[in-house]
Order: structure tokens, then sequence, then C-alpha cells
């Protein structure tokens, strides 16, 4: 049971590692950590979803609590359900990115907030081991948010111009959330992709962060003269971008852009950024007159932060764009209006708007398979003992005109190695040694 309670989430292959049996023991165990009266329950397309989420709630059920069901939607929608709803906690059944054999729970209390590795999920753990409570049964109804969900994001468009921009929904959840967006917005036009959810992926993983999911939209956005393009994950809390020219714009620098818009609005806001984010993206946001906070990597610890620090905005190098204004959660549909509202702003395409943020080459994240990530950690830190070292997330590195940070992955058993320098030359050279550094340590390394 341990392999499938991860960091962030609950997550493994069905049915062998989750099933609907273990699915209603979460749901019994998730009502009595919570003491919860009143749950939401939402699903997303992959063919294991609907199943899983009905024993969920009928764990949740004979536990005494009641069920509000709002079926087949994105992890942003549940999110907002949640809070809109006044829900005692709420759980999506989701695998996001993964491929369609997998699928897991994502599980949030009031305000959705987010159990996790060291908030909830331990303690969740344990007491799904335990015997399930049997109490009075607890009543179901079906609820449909679609509507006032859209609406909350409509409510950050400003002054539409008109814009062509292709999405593709990757047979995901943001299918049927995005015409119905643009339906509210007439000054901008539509190319779908892959909008119809289908959880046998029929075109390609739903995961923008690997460039081969996105060649079609690449493609179709230089073939409609789209202004730009954006691609969703499964579950639609995450989103990439393509620019007008077909190329793919880095998730990180949309940190940089995004806050440099926002903090126009409220000056002087706290925006958070993962500790993997270029140099470049700090600099956007105190160039606009932001407090710029450093964060661990992952959605369960940047809401707490974000919590902690009232902060307006955050930005992860994995394609998560957290907003103050939707609950301190990540919102890709969201992220979409974001861009659409700066190119409308500066009358400038997306390439002309990143040009000024992408100016440090970067190795981007390289996952290394290691048989002993601390002894690697502790062999770097011994090399580099004259840098700027701090161990908030894995081990950074800094000097004045190069960094690097290397972490263990919280979802696979790698660790990810990300490293920028101020030019071409110094990045490979500077790769090419940390890597010989690693290899040192631990000569079994293999990239993955």
């Amino acid at each position: 049971m341990a392999s499938i309670f991860r960091a962030y989430d609950i997550r493994g292959r069905y049915p062998d590692e989750l099933d609907e049996a273990m699915a209603r023991r979460i749901g019994n165990a998730f009502v009595r950590l919570l003491s919860a009266e009143q749950v939401v329950v939402g699903r997303d397309m992959r063919l294991s979803a609907e199943s899983l989420a009905d024993a969920f709630a009928k764990g949740v059920l004979e536990a005494g609590a009641d069920v509000a069901d709002v079926g087949e939607v994105s992890t942003p929608l549940l999110n907002y359900a949640i809070i809109a709803g006044g829900f005692d906690g709420g759980a999506m059944v989701t695998a996001s990115h993964l491929p369609g054999d997998m699928n897991g729970v994502k599980l949030a209390r009031k305000d959705a907030v987010p159990l996790s590795g060291d908030r909830g999920l331990p303690r969740l753990e344990a007491m799904v081991g335990e015997e399930p409570v049997a109490r009075a049964p607890g009543s179901s109804r079906r609820v449909d948010m679609l509507d006032s969900y859209i609406g909350k994001v409509a409510g950050f468009v400003r002054n539409p111009r008109p814009l062509t921009i292709a999405v593709d929904a990757g047979n995901g959840m943001a299918g049927p959330e995005v015409p119905r967006l643009f339906e509210r917005v007439p000054a901008w036009h539509l190319v779908p992709m892959y909008i119809v959810p289908d959880g046998r992926f029929p075109h390609h993983r739903a995961n923008p962060l690997d460039p081969e999911t996105t060649r079609d939209l690449q493609e179709r956005v230089v073939r409609e003269g789209a202004d730009f393009g954006a691609a969703f994950d499964g579950d639609a809390d995450r989103c990439g971008f393509i620019d007008e020219r077909g190329e793919r714009v880095r998730e990180d620098l949309v940190t940089g852009l995004i806050a440099d818009y926002l903090l126009g609005e409220v000056p002087g806001a706290t925006i958070l950024y993962d500790l993997r984010s270029s140099r470049a993206v700090v600099e956007a946001i105190e160039r606009a007159g932001g407090r710029a906070v450093r964060s661990r990597v992952g959605h369960a610890f940047i809401k707490a932060r974000m919590r902690e620090e009232g902060a307006l905005f955050a930005g992860e190098l994995s394609g998560h764009y957290y907003y103050r204004d939707m609950g301190f959660t990540d919102n890709g549909l969201v992220t979409m209006v974001m861009v659409a509202n700066i190119l409308a702003a500066s009358g400038k395409t997306l390439s002309a708007l990143m040009k000024p943020l992408d100016r440090y080459p970067t190795t981007g994240e390289l996952n290394l398979r290691v048989s002993d990530p601390e002894r690697v950690f502790t062999v770097l830190a011994a090399r580099y003992r004259d840098a700027d070292l701090d161990h908030l997330d894995g081990l950074t590195v800094g000097y004045p005109a190069w960094w690097f940070n290397i972490r263990s992955s919280h979802t696979e058993p790698v660790v990810r190695l990300n490293l920028e320098a101020g030019t071409e030359e110094l990045m490979h050279e500077k790769a090419q040694e940390v890597l010989g550094v690693i290899r040192e340590a631990d000569p079994r390394t293999q990239e993955v």
C-alpha cells in the first residue's frame, strides 16, 4: 500500500495497485480523518475513473458523510467546487498526465487545502489499514458546477481583442471547458484539437511537458496562423504554450511573464517561484516591483507557502500556475486566459514577449537514475563547497555565472538535475562537469 501513497497524492496502476476495494477504504478513511460531513467527488475520463470514483463515494457514504457527485470534471473545477460549495473536503480521481493504465486520487480538505506527504497523507494511509467504520449512511446527490466555474474563469478576462488560439486538450478534461469559455469571449476564435475526453488517449499522452505530445499543436498553430497554442494535461491543472512561430515556450519563463502582468494590477505583491526556475524569473518579478519568494517543488508545498505569504501568484517549471483568487490553487484554464490578456494588453506576439526573458541557456530537466542519491548530493556539496549552497529541496549550488539544482523526484525513482548559465558555452561545459562528478560518485548513473 505504501507504494501508492506519494508525496502529493495517491497513485498506482489499475487494478494491480489501486482497485475499487482500496478506493472504498480510502473514502471511508478520508471521512474519519477530516470528521467530514459533506464530501465532493469528481473524476477524469480514464476508463477506470468512474468505477473508482463510485467506490470512493461508497466508502464516504458508509462512514456517514454525504456525497456531492460533480461527475467528469477537471481538477481545477473540483477545487473550485470544494471552495464554492463549502464542502469539508473533496476527491478527484485522476492520474493527471500519466498513461491510461494508471489512476489515482487527489485529496483536499476544506478550502481546497491539499493532503500531502507531510500534511495528512501518512495519517490517512495508516487509517486505510484500519477497519472501516459503518455508520448510518449519508446521502448522495449530483451537482453540476460547470457553468458557475466557467463564469468564474471568464471573470479573469480583460479587454479581449480578436485572437486565434489553438487548444490541444489531449482528450482530457479541458475538453468540455474550453469551448464553454470561448462562448463567453466572442472576440476569441478557437482552433480545437483532441477536445473529446477519451481515456484511451488515442492521439498522444496528455502531458504538455513532453515535446513529443505538442508536435501536432505546433504544426497547427503555424498552419492556422494562430496567435498562440495551449496544451493541457489530462486533468487540466497544467498548461503549456506554443508561440505564433510554432515554438515551445519554457514553462518557468511563463511565470515571469504572468508575474510582470499581475504586478501591474497589484503593485508590490508577493510572487512565488519554484527553485528550479530561471534567474530571469526572479529578475522579472523584482524589476516589476514584486517580492520574489523561492519555494520547494510540488503543488502541496507551494499552496501552503502561498497561504503563509499571502502570495498573489506562483509558478512551477512543471507548468503548474497558482492563483490567490482561485483559492491558492493551480489552474490551466486561467493561465491560458492570462496569456491572452497579456497579448491583448501589449499588442505584441508571444515570441516577442518571451524574448527578453529567454536569455539564460539551460539544460532543461535531466532525469538520472542513481543507486544512492544521498551520496551523490554529499559528493556534489563537497566538490562545490565554495559556492552558495542550500538544501531547501535537494541541493542547489550557486555561482555568479551559473547554478544548478539536483533533487530526488517525489513521483519517480530518479534524481532531477537543472543547470543554467550565462552563456551557451558555459552551460554545456558545466553540465558535462557536473554530470562527470555525479558519475564518479555513482558509476551506475543512467540518464533516463
